[in-house]
């Protein structure tokens, strides 16, 4: 290794840098690896979810070994004009069980806990207390930050994991359920039957500021349960503000983040989808990409990367047009209406758009026919800009 700590160093331990990791671990056993996290575990905080046509064989195949709940009964939605069952198998991960499996795969003395980083540069990273980790390649994964650069609005949302005393009912996911009052934005609560007597509950807002109140947001969950009928021990929750991007210039925002030949992954390299926030399966793409890459020196990575980015910036276009019409024509107490059409598509345009893979077809569909919101509005949404994404209010009360 001409006396390098380690052939490739990943900075951060979430859920892009969690799969760089296996996928190298997998394909590239050889080679040496040092996962850096802040944290004191990896993938932090979170449950991660998708559907089937999301990943092909190969994505599969890199979380066969992660604990997983299965809906293979498929998932439904509900909102006050429309409710609807579709048969398409549905996944969910918590960040527990991606934690145990790295943990269970990777080498001994690859994952690193608790490690803040002062710098990184292409031949290494930087620890506060002296220590330097040299590398050949250096990828950095850690989350999306507040930019200046891009425009748009924000996903909020909380979530808890419920123990009924009995058993709840449910045999399939509520991934939309809009019956309830529509406040400050678009508001659905997603509930997953993670058991005969557990539930994951996860009360969300599509809303213009990233100001998450855990008070008024748990007090919510409380009514939905009672009116459920559904009570029991917590055994945990989780809270999130993911940006909801609808423009922007992202050759700012990749210069923004770009330190020269240091490869950057997952949401601070753009791997996002723009107006759902799914980051999975394009982590998932990334995370093999890499491995399939493993030779590059590290600035034909970086380069390699920043390529891909600026291709699904490109084709992900549509989604931030979408965005836009959400925010901008749709008042915010009628924006489910915009979710309610869309669920009355067919099932398969459906997938393909969680999954960031609209056809120009499924683009024309969902665009044509008596639009959701007014016609004058969406017209002058799609003219005007929306705020950038930086953090300008406290998140959390």
């Amino acid at each position: 290794m001409s006396g390098r700590t380690c052939d490739i160093a990943i900075v951060g331990g979430g859920l892009s840098g969690g799969l760089i990791a296996l996928a190298l671990t997998r394909h590239r056993p050889e080679l040496t690896l040092r996962l850096i996290e802040a944290g004191p575990a990896l993938g932090g905080n979170h449950r991660w979810s998708w559907f089937a046509s999301d990943l092909d064989q190969r994505g599969t195949a890199l979380l066969d070994k992660i604990r997983q709940t299965v809906w293979e009964s498929g998932n439904q939605v509900a909102f006050p004009g429309h409710r609807r069952q579709l048969s398409a198998p549905y996944f969910s991960m918590a960040s527990e069980d991606f934690s145990a499996a790295l943990e269970r795969e990777l080498p001994d003395g690859t994952i690193m806990l608790n490690r803040r980083i002062s710098s990184l540069d292409a031949g290494g990273v930087d620890l506060p207390d002296g220590q330097r980790i040299t590398a050949r390649c250096v990828v950095d994964a850690r989350g999306f930050a507040p930019t200046p650069h891009l425009s748009g609005g924000w996903q909020v949302f909380m979530g808890r994991h419920l123990r009924c005393p009995a058993a709840h009912g449910m045999d399939r996911p509520m991934i939309m359920d809009a019956r309830v009052p529509q406040l400050g934005g678009y508001r659905f609560v997603y509930v997953l039957p993670l058991s005969s007597h557990e539930l994951f509950i996860e009360d969300t807002y599509y809303q213009d500021s990233p100001q998450l109140d855990r008070s008024a947001l748990s007090s919510r969950i409380d009514e939905y349960c009672a009116l459920h009928g559904w009570s029991g021990e917590i055994l945990g929750f989780e809270t999130g503000v993911l940006p909801v991007i609808t423009g922007g210039s992202f050759a700012r925002f990749q210069a923004q983040h770009r330190a020269p030949g240091v490869a950057v992954a997952g949401a601070r390299g753009g791997f996002v989808h723009p107006l759902t926030s799914y980051t999975l399966p394009f982590a998932v793409e990334v995370a093999l990409a890499i491995a399939d890459d493993a030779d590059l020196p590290g600035d034909q990575l970086t380069a390699k990367l920043e390529a891909r980015a600026r291709r699904h910036w490109k084709t992900t276009g549509f989604y931030r047009l979408l965005g836009s019409m959400l925010f901008g024509a749709a008042r915010p107490e009628k924006r489910y209406r915009i979710f309610e059409r869309f669920y009355r598509l067919p099932e398969a345009l459906i997938e393909r758009f969680y999954s960031g893979r609209s056809t120009f077809a499924d683009r024309a569909r969902v665009l044509i026919g008596k639009p959701p919101v007014p016609l004058r509005r969406a017209m002058s949404a799609l003219l005007s800009a929306r705020p950038p994404l930086i953090d300008s209010q406290k998140r959390d009360v």
